[in-house]
């Protein structure tokens, strides 16, 4: 009679390995893909990034319920490159005086807008939603403002400036340089017979032709 055979014992099945998710950085990835759709001209959506972003529908809705949320992210990114920006020409700037400075700084906002034009775009307009339901963007909007009132208050206590009104004098030069580049941003510049390869050097001198006419000659 033949030995009878002992079946063997069924090899346990593994779990399957958990894959790390495709984007490493999933919020990251749909912050560039609706900066890349605004930049476009595009409708900006949660899912309309998704599909930019190559996810599924539903992945993005753990980091962004909605489309403000999203917009609020894209922003607050695009404040603080700008913000970057601004603080790496004030620290070159430094030794200079506070007109120097003031100066400076309406350059540096200039020919950030200009290269990054849709970034300035959200970031200058409530197109895209409402800026005041961003705590971070309304704090960083607060101080930016706080360190003109700074430099236009050491000016005024150096004796540098005509008047003493500086609130006048502060939304003057955020009327000039928020103009300037919303100019710039909406294509008037041709019709002023201003090339595109001028408008940065005709920038410094519409800032330098404002700084002359608050400065005591």
């Amino acid at each position: 009679m033949p030995a009878r055979q002992i079946p063997k014992p069924r090899a346990r099945r593994q779990a399957p390995e958990a894959r790390p998710y495709h984007h490493g950085d999933l919020r990251r990835v749909l912050i560039d893909a609706a900066l890349q759709l605004a930049a476009e001209g595009a409708d900006v959506s949660v899912r309309e990034a998704a599909r930019r972003a190559a996810v599924s529908p539903g992945a993005p809705f753990r980091h962004f319920p909605n489309r403000d949320a999203l917009m609020a992210a894209v922003a607050e990114e695009a404040q603080r490159r700008f913000r970057a920006e601004i603080e790496t020409t004030l620290a070159d700037a430094r030794p200079a005086g506070p007109l120097a400075r003031f100066r400076a700084f309406g350059i540096a906002y200039v020919r950030w807008a200009m290269r990054n034009p849709a970034h300035f775009e959200i970031i200058s307009t409530g197109r895209y939603f409402a800026h005041g339901s961003s705590a971070e963007l309304t704090r960083d909007n607060a101080e930016l403002v706080v360190l003109t009132e700074r430099m236009l208050a050491e000016a005024a206590a150096q004796g540098l400036l005509r008047s003493t009104d500086l609130k006048r004098i502060l939304i003057a030069g955020r009327a000039l340089i928020y103009g300037f580049a919303r100019m710039n941003l909406d294509g008037h510049f041709p019709r002023w017979g201003v090339g595109e390869g001028e408008i940065e050097r005709m920038a410094e001198e519409v800032i330098d032709l404002f700084i002359a006419g608050i400065a005591k000659s």
